[in-house]
């Protein structure tokens, strides 16, 4: 599949290193979730720069790290043959010192595994980027897959490497607009195909890529390819979660597989798990970014009032139809599971049309607040409030599958407490449906 829509990215990249040839050396940090796509963002964005290098941090010891660097880069700054660098920090001094004379742009991916080398590099490192920064004309990319520990790395004030990164890039899921080009291009377009993509696998470039691999682009066609003998899809909320949650990903996963089914407050959680997890969902939300909290738009800072949802789509649907059904899965059964999605599938969908219709909202431009509201024992429910406070505009909206079943007296009726403490905006009550993705993104 080819490479899609990850300009705005590029040329910030290429900004950067731009800034670094010219003297002013820069450290970036690039995260972002396992198959994102952060490596081929940067191959790409960097395929015709002469000056880039690229090294991927694998789990070996210090010398057959080192021997593999040195052999890849020989040719380009012709390295004697008698030369001989065996630590892994000597190797990063050893590019520092050439980025001296020549400008650079150098990534070091899965940068949270040298710990596994060794964890007194990262002092190491700090003091030798403070030695060499001014002298040097280098944009160094520090790229890894596991977010807490990157974050922690850059931004806790106890570690070596805080503050030394004057650049964040957390990069996220492609947009709706985006898939929707994707199934454009291998015209299989409609809205209903471009709900169940986003539902189902998010804007994931490695997942859309074994979907373009198998040519599955509606509903029946994505869960056989998910669902089938030997699928990289069965094991993988595993393979991106557990080395990030560690020991107790088990407690964790069962959090998120409460939140996927829909227990998305903390009472709802705790009186099926039996165990205070107040600490688990914080960490899942603050410290891995796994969960988000949401509350009542407008609702005050303080406020108990308040959610949590799966931020990830593919493992909201990952943890609700995949680690629930393990059991069906390890014998084989893949159709039991194909049809409990399928039966359960219209109704988990209209929740993502909710979401994708809010994030259109939200990237439109026109409103500096977009969310949603709920009262007490979640009374009187309002699936999108859009806000533009400049300009004293306030949207309120019903979301349904299915245009006939919109009901705007009921929106106007659960809308009383909101229409009484904004009596000086203009408010606007109005009905999204599936038809009406494609002018949202064309305004998006």
């Amino acid at each position: 599949m080819k490479f899609y829509n990850r300009n705005a990215e590029i040329v910030q990249l290429q900004s950067l290193s731009g800034m670094a040839y010219n003297g002013r050396s820069t450290m970036t940090l690039l995260v972002g979730r396992r198959r994102i796509g952060k490596t081929e963002l940067l191959k790409q964005c960097f395929k015709s720069d002469p000056n880039f290098l690229y090294f991927f941090i694998s789990r070996k010891n210090d010398e057959l790290l080192c021997e593999e660097y040195i052999e890849d880069i020989a040719n380009k700054f012709d390295i004697p043959s008698w030369a001989k660098i065996n630590k892994f920090i000597g190797f990063f001094e050893f590019i520092l010192q050439q980025s001296i004379n020549r400008p650079l742009t150098v990534v070091f991916d899965e940068f949270q595994d040298i710990k596994y080398i060794d964890e007194s590099i990262f002092t190491s490192m700090q003091n030798l980027w403070d030695k060499y920064k001014n002298k040097c004309k280098i944009h160094l990319i520090v790229c890894g897959s596991i977010y807490s520990i990157m974050c922690k790395l850059f931004e806790n004030s106890k570690e070596p490497l805080f503050g030394r990164a004057d650049t964040k890039i957390n990069l996220k899921p492609l947009k709706i607009s985006t898939l929707q080009e994707i199934l454009i291009d291998e015209q299989q377009y409609s809205p209903q195909n471009l709900l169940t993509l986003y539902t189902i696998i998010g804007g994931v470039p490695r997942y859309l890529d074994l979907l373009h691999m198998h040519k599955a682009w509606n509903l029946e066609a994505m869960l056989h390819c998910i669902l089938q003998d030997n699928s990289f899809f069965i094991n993988e909320g595993k393979d991106v979660l557990i080395e990030e949650l560690g020991k107790e990903y088990k407690v964790y996963f069962s959090i998120l597989s409460l939140i996927a089914r829909g227990k998305s407050s903390r009472s709802a959680i705790e009186s099926v798990l039996q165990i205070s997890t107040g600490g688990y969902i914080e960490r899942l939300d603050s410290e891995y970014a796994i969960i988000k909290k949401i509350k009542p738009i407008f609702a005050k800072e303080n406020s108990r009032t308040q959610k949590y949802y799966i931020q990830d789509n593919f493992l909201n649907f990952w943890f609700r139809y995949i680690y629930r059904h393990q059991s069906a899965i390890e014998i084989g059964n893949y159709n039991y599971v194909i049809d409990v999605i399928s039966s359960d599938f219209t109704t988990y969908s209209g929740k993502f049309l909710e979401f994708m219709i809010r994030e259109l909202l939200a990237n439109s431009g026109n409103y500096n607040n977009v969310g949603t509201y709920w009262e007490r024992d979640n009374n009187n429910e309002i699936d999108i409030i859009a806000c533009n406070d400049k300009e004293k505009i306030l949207l309120l909206a019903d979301v349904k599958l299915q245009a006939k079943k919109l009901n705007l007296e009921l929106l106007q009726h659960k809308s009383r407490a909101i229409i009484d403490a904004h009596r000086n905006y203009e408010i606007t009550f109005h009905g999204y449906s599936l038809d009406d993705v494609d002018s949202l993104i064309n305004k998006d």
